[in-house]
């Protein structure tokens, strides 16, 4: 590229100026460096019909959790002599308009395995190619390269986790890369650009505030919570997973860092580096799968495994999928998303997904679990799609994943093993304070029943000030002969499936 010209740094995850290949590629000799970012309307604009605020495609939640990782990576890039530059519309069209408006030399973003990007690159880098412009576009997203990754394997993704650890080995030395300052932006010429809009531009009007999530997006954010972790070495050191406390609320027992992983406020790879660093002081520490050094190398399985598998997200046509006759039950897939089944613990959950967009990873297997083969047998679409707009560290290849996991349609196959929606919540929190905190319906119902309340006598439901049936729904299944039901099920489901030898049928 001949020196003095300009290059495009395409932000669209990997919202952060640390361990950033993109951009450090994009500043290299280039006179003018135009970051940009564009808000597509079907992810950020307000969609009337949809069963909570958000998008089409978003709750509120993750937007908001969005621009405000867009306003921090504004703030950091102003320190650097640069600005972001916003776009609004359909990100292929308006891509291909600024590269000719501002004769764009080198285009750099990070390389990434979701779907939608897939398609919205190739489009671009066609046009790219052929305009004769340098395309840049590292994996930076995750630790390793899935293709890599399915290439050793002989061209399909390892399945199990053990053979993926196995298969991937180390992760790439981390090349610490740190921008110190951006070349500024050239001309703009006709393309409309403007700041980070608030929620209100966006055309969100009449939100609360505690309508939000207590997480707040960003870069700065990320490091700050990644630094706190980390500073508590010991429990670097022994942190296993799945112990940990899904009733925990006031201080959750995990790092929360899975949105700013999701968004790339964070990079796996520097925090993978910060933990190995740690390693090297400790006289022991957990190991993969349960260590947190494991929950990395978990989201590389996912990446890998969605990446390696057509139609990763559905049940038909999806090589690694189960074929169940799943449940089309709108009634019941509503009173769980509602938190209406009756059942506390669960409901207490879903509250907790709506209010702050993240529930602990246990919380979230089991209100998996009783949608789908536990007890109310309704399809895992159906809740994968409830999830993914809902979460603020919905991800598309993790969320699948655990959905085809949790469901036992893909992953793990012990369908006998079902969670509890009365006696598994009780074990960390026997007096129920998380019911209370999310369902201030039954806050005054004594502990021995917070979690049947409807096994309370009358007297005692009326002195809580909360009549089942009334104030609270009656339970929508009873757990004992709905989870056997299933079962029953999912072993038929399975003979069949083996009888099919894995050729999937429509029956």
């Amino acid at each position: 590229m001949a020196s003095g010209s300009a290059s495009l740094m395409w932000f669209r995850k990997g919202l952060r100026i640390h361990d950033n290949p993109a951009l450090e590629h994009a500043c290299k000799g280039a006179k003018h460096v135009y970051p940009v970012f564009v808000i597509d309307p079907h992810y950020m604009e307000p969609d009337p019909n949809a069963f909570s605020p958000g998008s089409t495609r978003a709750g509120l939640n993750r937007i908001q959790f969005l621009l405000e990782s867009l306003v921090d990576l504004d703030l950091s890039l102003k320190k650097l002599g640069s600005r972001l530059l916003v776009l609004k519309g359909e990100p292929g069209e308006l891509l291909i308009r600024c590269l000719k408006e501002w004769d764009i030399k080198k285009l750099c973003f990070e390389y990434d395995t979701d779907p939608y990007y897939q398609a919205l690159d190739v489009k671009v880098k066609n046009y790219a190619l052929l305009a004769g412009i340098e395309i840049f576009s590292p994996v930076s997203h995750t630790l390793f390269n899935p293709s890599d990754i399915i290439k050793k394997n002989g061209g399909r993704p390892p399945l199990s986790y053990q053979s993926f650890v196995k298969l991937a080995g180390q992760p790439p030395s981390l090349l610490l890369t740190t921008v110190h300052s951006v070349p500024p932006v050239g001309v703009l010429g006709s393309c409309k650009v403007s700041e980070v809009p608030t929620i209100k531009e966006l055309g969100y009007v009449d939100i609360k505030q505690d309508d939000f999530s207590p997480f707040k997006g960003g870069e700065s954010e990320a490091l700050k919570r990644l630094k706190e972790c980390m500073k508590n070495k010991e429990w670097v050191a022994n942190f296993e997973k799945p112990k940990g406390n899904p009733s925990a609320f006031l201080r959750p027992a995990t790092t929360v860092l899975s949105p700013y992983l999701k968004f790339g406020c964070l990079s796996s790879r520097y925090f993978y580096h910060h933990i190995q660093e740690i390693y090297k002081t400790v006289p022991k520490h957990t190991s993969p799968p349960v260590s947190l050094l494991g929950q990395l190398l978990w989201r590389d399985f996912f990446y890998t495994a969605a990446f390696g598998t057509p139609n990763f997200d559905r049940m038909r046509g999806n090589s690694i999928c189960k074929q169940i006759p799943w449940k089309d039950d709108d009634k019941l897939l509503e009173a769980w998303r509602e938190a209406r089944t009756g059942f506390p613990w669960i409901d207490a959950i879903m509250v907790q997904l709506r209010k702050w967009g993240w529930m602990h990873h246990l919380a979230r297997h089991s209100v998996a679990c009783f949608l789908t083969r536990g007890d109310l047998f309704v399809h895992w679409e159906k809740g994968r799609d409830v999830f993914e707009r809902l979460l603020i560290d919905s991800d598309w290849a993790i969320n699948n994943g655990n959905w085809l996991w949790l469901s036992c349609s893909s992953f793990f196959y012990q369908y006998n093993r079902i969670y509890s929606p009365v006696s598994f919540g009780k074990k960390y929190d026997p007096n129920g304070d998380f019911i209370r905190h999310f369902l201030p319906v039954l806050k005054d119902m004594p502990k021995e029943y917070i979690y049947e309340p409807w096994t309370a006598p009358l007297s005692v439901q009326t002195k809580a000030k909360c009549i089942i049936g009334k104030e609270y729904p009656l339970p929508v299944v009873c757990h004992d002969s709905a989870s056997k039901e299933c079962r029953a099920r999912m072993g038929e489901a399975y003979a069949m499936n083996q009888k099919l030898n894995g050729k999937s049928s429509e029956e």
